[in-house]
């Protein structure tokens, strides 16, 4: 079998993408699913790492935009990641894979506390590494989290698994005359005003030359194409 093109990945999921057809809470089929795909990756001998968003639990943007206190509501979109961390956890001790859970908020008793050289050498060991709690400060995004957490690290390339087969011009599902992109710049994602990820995120990567690739992760066998280096979904990486 022929060696993996990535070598060591963060797998960023959205919350929502736990949550499967429901959209809300975590989905049983489908975060089984999602193990098993992260099963094939870690038999392949890549070194993978997760970060998850808690928007299935708990959205902080969306309840400071109604009067919440921003920093509050930021830390209990933290505490949703953590349950998504969590549950993640759990359903890939399942399907037999080693699985550590770093959290950047203090949680001794139910999570390591993030430690970057402590999470190499887990890494290094063969376990899967969920880092959950975001980058423990407010006003930062699990996006934002990824980024820094790959940078850290030393990922080859960040996923971003979303529920669409890549990035489009506009909202596919709305609009017919949508076209998607095979590759963006950092600069034209930050122009164009995709979504990609957050302009904070978009712009540690372009700092720091770190590609990323979104990609439909509800198809079966995706994760582990990617990481074989198969042309699918978006490439974002620096310009010609």
């Amino acid at each position: 079998m022929a060696e993996p093109y990535y070598k060591r990945v963060l797998l960023k999921l959205s919350g929502e993408a736990l949550g499967g057809e429901q959209g809300y809470g975590i989905d049983p089929n489908t975060i089984t699913a999602i193990a098993r795909e992260v099963k094939q990756v870690v038999d392949l001998g890549v070194e993978l790492c997760l970060v998850i968003g808690g928007g299935n639990i708990f959205r902080g943007v969306a309840a400071s935009s109604k009067g919440m206190d921003r920093a509050s509501a930021d830390y209990m979109g933290m505490l949703a990641t953590m349950i998504n961390s969590l549950a993640m956890q759990d359903a890939l001790e399942k399907v037999g894979v080693d699985t550590r859970v770093q959290s950047a908020i203090g949680m001794a008793e139910v999570a390591e506390p993030y430690i970057r050289r402590r999470a190499i050498r887990h890494l290094e060991k063969g376990r899967v590494v969920i880092f959950g709690a975001g980058t423990g400060n407010p006003y930062f995004t699990t996006d934002t989290a990824a980024s820094l957490r790959a940078m850290e690290i030393g990922a080859d390339v960040i996923l971003k698994g979303t529920k669409v087969d890549g990035v489009y011009s506009a909202d596919p599902n709305k609009d017919k005359n949508a076209t998607k992109y095979d590759t963006l710049s950092y600069l034209e994602v930050l122009r164009k005003g995709l979504q990609v990820m957050d302009a904070t995120a978009i712009s540690l990567c372009m700092d720091n030359s770190l590609p990323i690739i979104v990609f439909d992760v509800t198809t079966d066998g995706n994760v582990v194409r990617v990481v074989n280096g198969e042309p699918i979904g978006t490439l974002v990486k620096e310009g010609e």
